[in-house]
């Protein structure tokens, strides 16, 4: 693929691609093919992908989109109709290996699809891959992936960002127009920022989790990365709603998420809030968040600073809250139900010893043992019943600022795509990658991140978030500053990937 079709495809949206099926100027198997094809140009030098669809496979579920979108199939099409969408690896898919990005579900294929995965189906998308991502997405960097680390198409040896770093590397390089990601503390919105798109959390409960592998389930909420706010938001309105698989999922007053996008903001009230000027905020980071802010003013918005003193306790709460979650379900992984085992001549205890001391990675080691030690007798007290009591008073403090403001802006990463291996000895320095993201997952806010310019040639993302279920005005003022800001970014051709990935495997 040259460089010129590289860029248009990372370009398009699926509402383009939409309009092109109603004129009629294209079809769904016509697309599926190329897109395969595109996927077989540029994999693996990104190693965005773990699993790519079957071919026939894929061909007779185009067809069948062909059949809704000319009102020849029982169901409507509807705006994910004949679009290629790419799934996170822990997202369960029937039939279909899903692997987490770990050793240990190596072989896995479950019997059934997560919701999200079956809504998206029902909607005729076209399912062409299954994401890489850091293993178990406990990660920031998509470096923690049992499968390789997952190279930024932006170039210079950069990481994509994590753990939906795969996602986000294949919505930029244009081998999907959606992938659906999950966010536990900035999963989707980290690698949205520093792969140049857009990445969606929606409030948490308005997606169901049923079938995506737990990592922390209080924080984790399935959403979705694109290259625009609008098809983020035609996807949502997609997968979101109740599952009474889901018992923490809700019944929405709301099924159109877009509903507000295109409206006028002009006097909304945005804060601002200085805590998320971090020290160690990258000089060109915060020009351009500055910048941002200029034009959201110019829109006719109040953009006012403020302040939220409990942001800083966010991230030493989370790495106690996530972790102690983790412990809990991943002792699930023992070797012996599913996936791989070193199982051998010895007892029960043994062989699950094995098998977890063999196939779980460095990162997902120390994360069950920061959370066992967390939990058990002795400490819980002192560690988790504290941290959810922190966790408490920052929900508390988000209710207040809601009391002025209708959203809040703040950068989506305090750095742009640093350098593959920069910082995989010093698990502190990586963890802070997402300081200004995890805030949204302590208190269950929908936040969402969107280009806001270039810092050393590298994309720099824009947050918003919002009150619990007022997703609609979030991308609302996500979709006008996008409008407004006209950026135009587009990632190198597929032989500036190719030496990235040669000089990362080296």
């Amino acid at each position: 693929m040259n460089a010129s079709s590289i860029s248009e495809a990372s370009h398009r949206s699926a509402r383009d691609l939409g309009a092109a099926y109603r004129r009629g100027e294209t079809n769904a198997v016509e697309v599926a093919q190329s897109y395969l094809q595109r996927i077989g140009d540029i994999e693996p030098a990104t190693n965005a992908l773990l699993t790519v669809a079957d071919r026939d496979s894929l061909l007779a579920t185009a067809a069948e989109a062909d059949a809704m979108l000319a009102g020849n199939a029982d169901v409507p099409a509807t705006a994910m109709t004949g679009i290629p969408v790419v799934i996170k690896d822990n997202l369960s898919t029937a039939g279909i290996e899903t692997t987490a990005g770990s050793k240990i579900l190596k072989g896995y294929v479950p019997p059934f699809d997560a919701t999200v995965v079956a809504r998206m189906k029902r909607a005729g998308a076209l399912i062409v891959g299954k994401a890489n991502l850091d293993e178990f997405a406990m990660g920031s960097s998509n470096e923690n992936s049992a499968f390789g680390p997952v190279v930024n198409p932006w170039g210079d040896n950069r990481v994509p960002g994590g753990s939906s770093g795969g996602a986000a590397a294949a919505v930029a390089t244009g081998e999907c127009l959606i992938a659906l990601g999950s966010d536990t503390g900035g999963s989707i919105r980290q690698p949205a920022s520093l792969c140049g798109i857009v990445g969606y959390k929606p409030t948490y409960g308005a997606v169901s989790r049923y079938g995506l592998i737990a990592f922390g389930s209080s924080l984790d909420q399935v959403g979705p990365l694109a290259r625009t706010v609008a098809d983020c938001a035609d996807a949502t309105s997609i997968i979101a709603g109740a599952d009474q698989y889901d018992s923490t999922s809700l019944k929405l007053g709301f099924s159109d998420f877009g509903e507000q996008i295109g409206q006028d903001i002009s006097g909304l009230r945005i804060g601002a809030p200085r805590e998320y000027l971090v020290d160690g905020i990258e000089p060109g980071v915060r020009a351009a968040y500055e910048a941002a802010v200029q034009q959201l003013v110019d829109l006719g918005a109040t953009v006012e600073e403020t302040t939220l003193p409990l942001t800083d306790y966010a991230l030493a709460i989370y790495y106690i809250i996530a972790p102690s979650e983790a412990s809990a379900n991943l002792s699930r992984f023992d070797g012996v139900k599913y996936g791989s085992s070193a199982r051998s001549e010895g007892n029960a205890r043994a062989n699950i010893e094995a098998t977890r001391g063999a196939y779980f990675g460095d990162e997902v080691k120390r994360r069950i043992l920061i959370g066992t030690y967390a939990l058990s007798a002795g400490y819980y007290d002192a560690y988790y019943k504290k941290a959810q009591q922190v966790r408490t008073l920052i929900r508390r403090e988000f209710e207040q600022a809601w009391e002025s403001f209708d959203v809040l802006v703040t950068p989506t990463s305090p750095t742009v795509a640093f350098e593959l291996g920069s910082r995989t000895s010093d698990p502190v320095q990586m963890y802070l990658s997402d300081v200004c993201t995890i805030p949204v997952n302590i208190a269950g806010l929908p936040g969402i991140s969107v280009p806001c310019g270039l810092s050393e040639g590298l994309p720099v993302g824009l947050q918003f978030i919002g009150p619990q279920l007022a997703d609609r005005t979030v991308l609302q003022v996500a979709h006008a500053y996008e409008q407004a800001a006209g950026l135009d970014l587009r990632p190198p051709d597929s032989a500036a990937i190719s030496d990235q990935r040669n000089t990362s495997t080296q």
